[in-house]
Order: structure tokens, then sequence, then C-alpha cells
């Protein structure tokens, strides 16, 4: 099925199972792809990348494009950019969402730590939509900004 998304507020992806039981292949509109599994201990075969930690991915690169973009706009140079992410599920509930949120955002270059930590704040408080559905979950995000130079 080809399918053209014309509303810039509306997305398609495709998901196919494509290995076992338990292994898919999601698609965007645009042909980028991406392999999911269950993990070995519920029947995967770590064919590809959990759900849950893709939704972290997807905060970390929500999260660092915002950063970026405020930046240049800041005419900072970021010579290199790592974000680390860590998380703790709920336990005891049937879906077993985010609870707590751990982000360190590592970045390199001659940059003002104000304006490091003001794009930061901006991103995760008002800007990054993945960070704001988590929030709207109830997840806890705690973030730090570290500048290697």
């Amino acid at each position: 099925m080809n399918y053209l998304c014309k509303n810039l507020f509306m997305v398609h992806v495709e998901i196919v199972r494509v290995n076992n039981d338990f292994g898919f292949e999601g698609k965007d509109a645009s042909g980028h792809t991406v392999k999911m599994d269950s993990s070995p201990e519920s029947g995967g075969l770590d064919f590809g990348i959990r759900p849950m930690q893709m939704l972290l991915m997807g905060l970390g690169g929500c999260s660092g494009i915002d950063i970026v973009s405020i930046l240049k706009k800041q005419k900072q140079n970021v010579e290199g950019f790592r974000i680390f992410i860590d998380g703790e599920r709920q336990t005891g509930k049937e879906a077993t969402l985010w609870k707590e949120i751990w982000i360190v955002f590592e970045l390199k270059g001659p940059i003002d730590p104000e304006k490091a930590v003001r794009a930061c704040s901006l991103s995760v408080e008002k800007y990054c939509s993945v960070a704001a559905t988590l929030l709207a979950a109830g997840c806890k995000i705690q973030w730090e900004t570290k500048i290697i130079s």
C-alpha cells in the first residue's frame, strides 16, 4: 500500500513481522527502517531494539535536535554531542510505563555553559514532543549537562 500523508501533523508508519514470532520491522513514509523484537527472556530472538528502548532513543533524538538547533541560533559551535539515557519502568502494573528517566547531555566544543543548560532546559521542558508525551504519562525526567572542551 502506497500511503502519502499530506498533513504535517499526521504521520504514517508501517510495522511488519519479518523474523520469527516477535521480530518486527518498522518503516516510515520516507522508507527509513528499524528492527524491533522482544527480549529472549520473553520469547524474542534479539533481532532488534525493544520498543520501549526505542522510546528512550526517540527522546534522545528529539531533544538532541532541539538542543543543537537552539545552540546554533546562539552561534555556539557544537563539535560533538552524545546523550546518555537511563530509565526505570513501573513495577506491578500492565502496561509498565517509564517511571523515571535520567539524561546526561554531553556536549563538546567551545560552548557557553549557561547557554548549554538553557538549551537543554528548553528542549526537555518546552520543545521536545517525546519528553512532553512521557511527562504527560507521569514520567519524571531528570537531566544534566556536561561540556567537554
